[in-house]
Protein backbone atom coordinates (compact mmCIF):
# COMPACT_ATOMS: atom_id res chain seq x y z
CA UNK A 1 0.00 0.00 0.00
CA UNK A 2 1.43 3.37 -1.03
CA UNK A 3 0.79 6.54 0.83
CA UNK A 4 0.83 9.89 -0.92
CA UNK A 5 2.01 12.93 0.95
CA UNK A 6 -0.15 15.96 0.35
CA UNK A 7 1.81 18.72 -1.35
CA UNK A 8 1.61 22.03 0.50
CA UNK A 9 0.28 24.86 -1.63
CA UNK A 10 1.76 28.15 -0.47
CA UNK A 11 0.13 31.55 -0.78
CA UNK A 12 1.40 35.08 -1.21
CA UNK A 13 1.27 35.50 2.58
CA UNK A 14 3.65 32.52 2.96
CA UNK A 15 5.88 33.95 0.25
CA UNK A 16 6.17 37.30 2.06
CA UNK A 17 7.66 35.45 5.05
CA UNK A 18 10.61 34.02 3.08
CA UNK A 19 14.10 35.33 3.96
CA UNK A 20 15.11 38.62 2.31
CA UNK A 21 18.62 37.37 1.55
CA UNK A 22 17.39 34.63 -0.79
CA UNK A 23 15.56 34.90 -4.13
CA UNK A 24 12.26 33.04 -4.20
CA UNK A 25 9.36 32.82 -6.63
CA UNK A 26 5.93 31.32 -6.06
CA UNK A 27 4.67 29.23 -9.00
CA UNK A 28 1.29 27.58 -8.65
CA UNK A 29 1.70 27.60 -4.88
CA UNK A 30 5.20 26.05 -4.93
CA UNK A 31 8.03 28.05 -3.36
CA UNK A 32 11.03 27.95 -5.68
CA UNK A 33 14.46 29.09 -4.55
CA UNK A 34 16.59 30.49 -7.37
CA UNK A 35 20.37 30.63 -7.13
CA UNK A 36 22.24 33.87 -7.71
CA UNK A 37 22.59 34.64 -11.44
CA UNK A 38 25.84 33.91 -13.31
CA UNK A 39 28.09 36.66 -14.65
CA UNK A 40 26.85 36.29 -18.25
CA UNK A 41 23.29 36.64 -16.96
CA UNK A 42 24.13 39.85 -15.09
CA UNK A 43 25.93 41.37 -18.08
CA UNK A 44 23.08 40.53 -20.43
CA UNK A 45 20.54 41.95 -18.02
CA UNK A 46 22.41 45.24 -17.72
CA UNK A 47 22.93 45.50 -21.49
CA UNK A 48 19.21 45.05 -22.16
CA UNK A 49 18.02 47.13 -19.21
CA UNK A 50 19.90 50.34 -20.00
CA UNK A 51 18.78 50.89 -23.63
CA UNK A 52 15.25 49.72 -22.82
CA UNK A 53 14.97 52.04 -19.84
CA UNK A 54 16.43 54.95 -21.82
CA UNK A 55 13.93 54.38 -24.65
CA UNK A 56 10.94 54.13 -22.30
CA UNK A 57 12.02 57.26 -20.37
CA UNK A 58 12.73 59.34 -23.49
CA UNK A 59 9.35 58.46 -24.97
CA UNK A 60 7.47 58.71 -21.65
CA UNK A 61 5.94 55.26 -22.18
CA UNK A 62 5.87 53.99 -18.59
CA UNK A 63 8.41 52.39 -16.27
CA UNK A 64 11.03 49.65 -16.46
CA UNK A 65 11.96 47.57 -13.40
CA UNK A 66 14.48 44.80 -12.75
CA UNK A 67 14.95 41.88 -10.36
CA UNK A 68 14.64 41.40 -7.56
CA UNK A 69 11.16 42.92 -7.65
CA UNK A 70 7.93 41.03 -6.99
CA UNK A 71 5.21 40.73 -9.61
CA UNK A 72 2.10 39.41 -7.88
CA UNK A 73 0.02 37.74 -10.57
CA UNK A 74 -2.38 36.12 -8.09
CA UNK A 75 -2.30 34.63 -4.61
CA UNK A 76 -0.41 31.52 -5.81
CA UNK A 77 1.93 33.07 -8.42
CA UNK A 78 4.57 35.65 -7.56
CA UNK A 79 7.50 36.01 -9.93
CA UNK A 80 10.66 38.12 -10.10
CA UNK A 81 11.32 38.64 -13.80
CA UNK A 82 14.78 39.84 -14.72
CA UNK A 83 13.35 42.92 -16.47
CA UNK A 84 9.80 44.16 -16.90
CA UNK A 85 7.95 47.09 -18.41
CA UNK A 86 4.65 48.59 -17.29
CA UNK A 87 3.04 51.09 -19.66
CA UNK A 88 1.74 54.45 -18.48
CA UNK A 89 -1.79 53.25 -19.25
CA UNK A 90 -1.37 50.41 -16.74
CA UNK A 91 0.60 52.35 -14.08
CA UNK A 92 -2.15 51.61 -11.55
CA UNK A 93 -0.66 48.11 -11.06
CA UNK A 94 2.54 49.64 -9.63
CA UNK A 95 2.36 49.83 -5.84
CA UNK A 96 4.84 50.85 -3.15
CA UNK A 97 5.70 47.18 -2.52
CA UNK A 98 5.42 45.45 -5.89
CA UNK A 99 3.56 45.06 -9.16
CA UNK A 100 -0.02 43.84 -8.72
CA UNK A 101 -0.94 42.26 -12.04
CA UNK A 102 0.59 41.47 -15.41
CA UNK A 103 3.25 43.81 -16.81
CA UNK A 104 3.08 44.67 -20.51
CA UNK A 105 6.51 43.13 -21.17
CA UNK A 106 8.55 40.56 -19.26
CA UNK A 107 12.14 39.64 -20.09
CA UNK A 108 13.68 36.50 -18.62
CA UNK A 109 17.37 35.80 -19.07
CA UNK A 110 17.73 32.06 -19.27
CA UNK A 111 20.20 30.30 -17.01
CA UNK A 112 20.88 26.59 -16.56
CA UNK A 113 18.81 26.44 -13.37
CA UNK A 114 15.80 28.36 -14.77
CA UNK A 115 15.71 27.86 -18.56
CA UNK A 116 13.27 24.95 -18.58
CA UNK A 117 10.88 26.67 -16.20
CA UNK A 118 11.15 29.98 -18.11
CA UNK A 119 10.37 28.24 -21.42
CA UNK A 120 7.43 26.21 -20.14
CA UNK A 121 5.81 26.95 -16.79
CA UNK A 122 6.45 30.69 -16.79
CA UNK A 123 5.61 31.03 -20.48
CA UNK A 124 2.22 29.40 -19.83
CA UNK A 125 1.67 31.49 -16.70
CA UNK A 126 2.50 34.74 -18.48
CA UNK A 127 0.13 33.86 -21.32
CA UNK A 128 -2.69 33.04 -18.88
CA UNK A 129 -2.13 36.34 -17.06
CA UNK A 130 -2.04 38.21 -20.41
CA UNK A 131 1.50 39.57 -20.49
CA UNK A 132 1.48 41.11 -23.99
CA UNK A 133 5.11 40.43 -24.87
CA UNK A 134 7.65 38.00 -23.43
CA UNK A 135 11.35 37.84 -24.29
CA UNK A 136 13.60 34.89 -23.55
CA UNK A 137 17.28 35.88 -23.69
CA UNK A 138 19.55 32.84 -23.99
CA UNK A 139 23.13 33.67 -22.95
CA UNK A 140 24.46 30.29 -24.15
CA UNK A 141 22.87 30.47 -27.62
CA UNK A 142 23.37 34.25 -27.74
CA UNK A 143 19.82 34.74 -28.94
CA UNK A 144 16.62 36.45 -27.90
CA UNK A 145 13.20 35.00 -28.68
CA UNK A 146 10.43 37.61 -28.76
CA UNK A 147 6.95 36.21 -28.13
CA UNK A 148 3.71 38.13 -28.54
CA UNK A 149 0.35 37.19 -27.12
CA UNK A 150 -2.33 36.44 -29.72
CA UNK A 151 -5.69 35.05 -28.59
CA UNK A 152 -4.22 33.84 -25.30
CA UNK A 153 -1.28 32.01 -26.90
CA UNK A 154 2.30 33.16 -27.47
CA UNK A 155 3.47 33.33 -31.05
CA UNK A 156 7.08 33.84 -32.04
CA UNK A 157 7.50 37.37 -33.38
CA UNK A 158 11.21 36.80 -33.96
CA UNK A 159 14.30 34.91 -32.91
CA UNK A 160 17.28 37.23 -32.99
CA UNK A 161 20.94 36.17 -33.01
CA UNK A 162 24.34 37.87 -33.29
CA UNK A 163 24.49 40.36 -36.14
CA UNK A 164 20.72 40.94 -36.06
CA UNK A 165 18.67 43.75 -34.57
CA UNK A 166 15.75 42.94 -32.30
CA UNK A 167 12.52 44.85 -32.77
CA UNK A 168 9.65 44.89 -30.34
CA UNK A 169 6.08 44.74 -31.65
CA UNK A 170 4.92 46.29 -28.36
CA UNK A 171 7.48 49.11 -28.20
CA UNK A 172 7.40 50.29 -31.77
CA UNK A 173 10.64 51.87 -32.99
CA UNK A 174 12.64 50.26 -30.16
CA UNK A 175 15.57 48.31 -31.55
CA UNK A 176 18.41 46.44 -29.89
CA UNK A 177 21.50 45.03 -31.56
CA UNK A 178 21.98 41.47 -30.34
CA UNK A 179 25.76 41.78 -30.70
CA UNK A 180 25.77 44.48 -28.02
CA UNK A 181 24.04 42.40 -25.35
CA UNK A 182 25.99 39.11 -25.45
Amino acid sequence: MTTQTAKVKHTYEDYKRTPDDLRYELLDGELILSPSPRTAHQRTSRRILKPLDDFVEQNKLGEVFHAPYDVVLDDFNVVQPDILFVSSERARIITEDNIQGAPDLIIEILSPSTARRDRTQKRDLYARREVKEYWQADTDAKSVTVLTLENGVYRIAGIYTEGQTLTSPLLQSFTLSISTIF
